[in-house]
């Protein structure tokens, strides 16, 4: 489903294509000065801003589905980790290992290793003097997961106790996950550059300052406006078709 602002695009173009057919109604009348509103000019801009989103239609459906892809393939990441923990705290490792464990584990779930102080409790402390500094032990970024699930792997290479018989735990298991969740990351970077490029190309095309879209449609109100009055029937039909700045 398309997003709201998406629609509003599509809804801007739509106005500015049935400007264009008011302003061709008004035959000879309609005659300006200014060049960047002229019929020729405005269907310029109105193939352009047609083209734009058809730009973007062509690519979003890739971009999204390498979302669905990733957001699938991530969800059974944290039930595994815990599992994962789970099985090192049956071994024999020291205390030391398990807390190394442990502390990845947390990052990779987005979980603190101790409470976070509330804003009267940093007060307290600054005001005692004490340096407040509690770094964000959310690390749920889908960069850092694959990062901190590649370190866990790393880690448990060097643990010679970890040797589970489940096979979902096996080490060979494990870093086959890591790979297409690194795989399916990747695609999701690799479909947002060519989006992105295209709203910027959109942008530039509707939004510009001067010369975009949304800014000759109302210069073109204006010019309406000026020929026939405020109070005609011209100006009427024209005055009711919006046109917003959704640039972003």
């Amino acid at each position: 489903m398309a997003s709201t602002s998406e629609t509003g695009h599509a809804k801007n173009v739509a106005n500015f294509e049935s400007l264009i057919s008011f302003v061709k109604g008004y035959g000879a009348t309609y005659n300006p000065s200014k060049d960047s509103i002229r019929i020729e000019a405005l269907e310029v801009i109105l193939a352009n801003a047609k083209n734009s989103l058809i730009d973007i239609d062509t690519v979003f459906p890739t971009y999204t589905n390498a979302i669905s892809a990733r957001e699938f393939a991530f969800a059974p990441l944290s039930k595994i980790i815990t599992r994962v923990n789970n099985a090192i705290k049956a071994t024999d490792t020291t205390e030391q290992v398990d807390e190394s464990v442990k502390t990845l584990v947390r990052k990779l779930q987005g979980i603190r290793a101790s409470a976070k102080i509330t804003d009267e409790e940093k007060k307290q402390l600054e005001a005692e003097g004490k340096e407040v500094n509690q770094i964000s032990a959310s690390q749920m970024g889908y960069d850092n997961r694959v990062e901190n699930l590649y370190k866990l792997l790393m880690l448990l290479n060097s643990i010679p106790q970890y040797n589970p018989n489940e096979e979902e735990l096996k080490i060979s298991t494990l870093t086959a996950l890591y790979e297409d969740l690194k795989t399916k990351n990747t695609a999701v970077v690799e479909t947002t550059t060519p989006l992105s490029n295209s709203r910027i190309d959109r942008n530039e095309v509707m939004y510009k300052p001067l010369s975009g879209l949304v800014d000759i449609a109302f210069d073109t109100k204006v010019y309406i406006k000026s020929v026939f009055g405020p109070s005609s029937p011209q100006y009427k039909q024209v005055s009711k078709l919006e046109f917003k700045s959704l640039a972003k």
